[in-house]
Parts: C-alpha cells; structure tokens; sequence
C-alpha cells in the first residue's frame, strides 16, 4: 500500500524541477479572490424570505432560488473548470471574473421572477472562477507544500461562504437585497485587475486535446480513478448535509419565537466561519499523510453535530455550537479530498477539481431544495433529522471504502 505522499510524489511529471514556493501574498490574492467570487453564491440564503415577498415565490419552493444557482455552478464546474488544463489560467481566470461581474449586475436589476432565477443560474455559472483559482493555486505550489496551499485557499473561499450570509443580510437591512449583487459587482472587477497585475501566466505542456475530448476525459477519470469516485460522492453527501443547513436556517430564524432580522440572520455566518479554522490543519494533515484519519474524525462530527442543530427553535446557542461544528467537519473533508486529488494527477486537476465539485453542487443543490420542502412540510426537527441521516451515510460511505486495502486515500 502506498502512502497519501507518495502517491503525490509519483504523480509528478519526471524529470520537472519543483516548483518554487508560492509567495504568500499571492496565495492571500488567491484566497481574498476565491472568498469573493464564493460569496455569490450564497448570498441569497438570508434574503429567502425577502425574494420570496418580492418575486412572489412560495415559502415552500423559494429554494429554488438557491438550487438554480447552485446548477449553474454544477454545470461551470463541468464545462469552464477542465478548461484550464486545456488553455493560460490566468486568461480563463480574468473572463470569467468579467463576465461574473456582469451577470452580478443583472441579478441585481432583475425585475421578474424568471429573469433573477436565469441571472442567478448564470451567476452561478460564473462563480466558478473558484475552483479555477484553487487549481491553479495547488499547481502553483509544490507536493510539499500543496496541502497547506490549498488549506489557505480553501479558507479564504470557507470565510467567503459563511460571511456572504452576514454581508448580504447586513446590507439588505441598510440599503436592499439589490445593493448586495451590485457591490459584489464591482468588488469582482477590482479583484480582475489585481488579480491580472500579480498572476503568472502557465507555461506548462498541455494536453493535445480538442475540447469535447477534454471533457470527456472527465468522465474517463472518474471511471479509471477510485480515489476520485470515493471522494467526490463524499462530497455529494457532506455538501447536501452543509446546504441543508444554511439554505433553510433562515426560515425558522426569521419565525416566531427568534423573529430575527436579515441582519441577525446573517451574523450566523460569522459563528460558522469558525470552520475555516480547520483548512489549513487539514490541509497540513493531508501534507503528513493522515487523510484518512482526518476524513474519518470530521465525518463522526458532521452526525454529532445536528444534535444541538435540533434546538434552534429555543436557543440561538445551540444554533452556534452546531454549526461550528457542521463547518468545521465539512471543511476538514473538503481541503482533505481537493489535496487528495490534485496528488493523483496534477497534468488533470482541473479536471479533477471540476468533475468532483460537480458533485458537491449537485449536493448544495439537493440539500437546498431538500431541507426547504421538508420544512415546509414538517418543520425544523425533520430538517434536523434529514440532514443527521445525509451526515450518517457519508461517515458509513467512507468506513466502507476505508476498509478496502486498495484505496490509499
């Protein structure tokens, strides 16, 4: 059986000189960028209730709102991400933000309910510069320091998810849910110019694939690779499990007995951030080959974690400790599987990259729409026990493959 490292050390092209260590100032671009581009997609969670009077859209399908952009982004990850094994990085990375930029102003001029759902699907088609950044972060990096690379990036984009809830709720309170995508706009241009500034441009061979063959290599990979099938249906579950959470944690915060603000509803972001805390620990675990470990430990804590959950209703603190640790052991998982697979074949990681956050949008989309229906339907505690149930079969999905003594990851 081969070790996590060295798995990573044989997936290097032979006869390369190790990449130089990545400064910290651009991996800190690359985070600030990532955290950014992230917070797009989830900045409608607070506001449910709000778009929901505005547009019109019933209580029990406003998560649709979510689910849409999440599809748009399941649907980037799969034709933009695998492009940057295909064509200049840096070139993909600054289209994508420009034209994230414009969808980001039509979602906030929307005035229909079918144009914001085609603006947010859009949105999140283009959000996925996130995943291109973090690809080009870890092939920036060397093996030895890739794990803590992409635990730093993955916490800029963990901080950019939980606080998109606080930023959009604290601006829609002062100014409206509009004002949210609009400065988001132009915070995503400034980012364009820094990040066209400080950026190399990749001068590694590529591939002489013609784009309908680069995208179904995709699919060949995850036929040929069990790491990247285990991973990415872990993925699947611990993001249907997070989604579950904060797409519907609005609903009961904003009822009768907290009748919270979108302003206090968002500050919950700010308690889950905590999460990312535990990217670049994990990502320094995965560096001195405890993977496995790390998976096994955060997944037991994803389950324990929807106890406290369950008393939302009656105490906000139950609501923090809960989440703190739902992010936590959701981020753990994360930076460890993103390390994992870009060790397996760093001439593919966009590839990679993309084809397994396609399963964690088809998660965080399933999760949404999920827990929304089931809370309408029976209430917090069902969406608690749903979201236990999801948290159960990843912890025994992993124990399963762990057990086989050909999966090294």
């Amino acid at each position: 059986m081969t070790t996590c490292d060295e798995t990573t050390r044989a997936a290097e092209a032979p006869g390369q000189a190790p990449p130089r260590a990545l400064p910290r100032r651009t991996t800190l671009l690359f985070a600030l960028a990532g955290a950014v581009a992230v917070a797009n997609v989830y900045f409608a969670q607070p506001l449910l209730a709000t778009l929901s009077q505005d547009f019109g859209i019933g209580a029990g399908t406003v998560g649709a709102v979510v689910t849409l952009t999440q599809v748009g982004y399941g649907l980037g990850l799969f034709f933009i991400v695998p492009l940057g094994d295909l064509i200049d990085r840096k070139r993909l990375i600054t289209v994508q933000l420009l034209l994230l930029a414009l969808a980001l102003t039509a979602v906030g001029l929307a005035g229909t309910a079918p144009v914001l759902l085609i603006a947010m699907t859009l949105m999140g088609f283009l959000a996925v510069v996130t995943q291109s950044l973090v690809v080009f972060a870890a092939s920036l990096a060397g093996p030895a320091q890739r794990g803590r690379v992409v635990g730093l990036v993955t916490s800029g984009v963990v901080i950019g998810i939980l606080l998109a809830r606080t930023a959009s709720g604290l601006l829609a309170d002062l100014a409206s849910w509009r004002a949210v995508y609009l400065t988001s706009a132009v915070l995503t241009l400034v980012l364009t110019l820094a990040l066209h500034h400080e950026l190399p441009r990749t001068t590694a061979p590529r591939p002489a694939l013609g784009y309908g063959r680069l995208l179904r290599s995709t699919l060949t990979l995850f036929t040929e690779e069990r790491v990247f099938r285990h991973r990415a249906l872990l993925a699947l579950l611990v993001f249907a499990a997070f989604s579950t959470l904060w797409s519907c944690v609005a609903l009961p915060l904003s009822e009768p007995p907290q009748s919270l603000t979108h302003t206090a509803i968002g500050a919950f972001g700010l308690v889950g951030a905590a999460g990312a805390l535990a990217a670049a620990p994990a990502g320094r675990l995965h560096d001195r080959g405890f993977a496995q470990r790390t998976t096994g430990t955060a997944l037991a804590l994803l389950v324990v974690s929807w106890l406290p959950l369950a008393f939302t209703r009656h105490s906000l603190w139950a609501l923090a400790v809960g989440a703190i640790v739902l992010d936590l052991a959701v981020q753990a998982v994360h930076v460890t599987n993103q390390s994992l697979l870009y060790g397996l074949r760093p001439d593919a990681g966009g590839r990679l990259i993309g084809g397994y956050m396609v399963f964690y949008s088809i998660g965080s989309a399933t999760g949404a729409l999920a827990s929304t229906t089931v809370y309408a339907a029976a209430g917090w505690g069902a969406v608690c026990l749903l979201g236990a149930a999801i948290s159960a079969t990843a912890l025994i999905l992993w124990a399963v493959t762990r057990a086989r003594p050909s999966d090294t990851a």
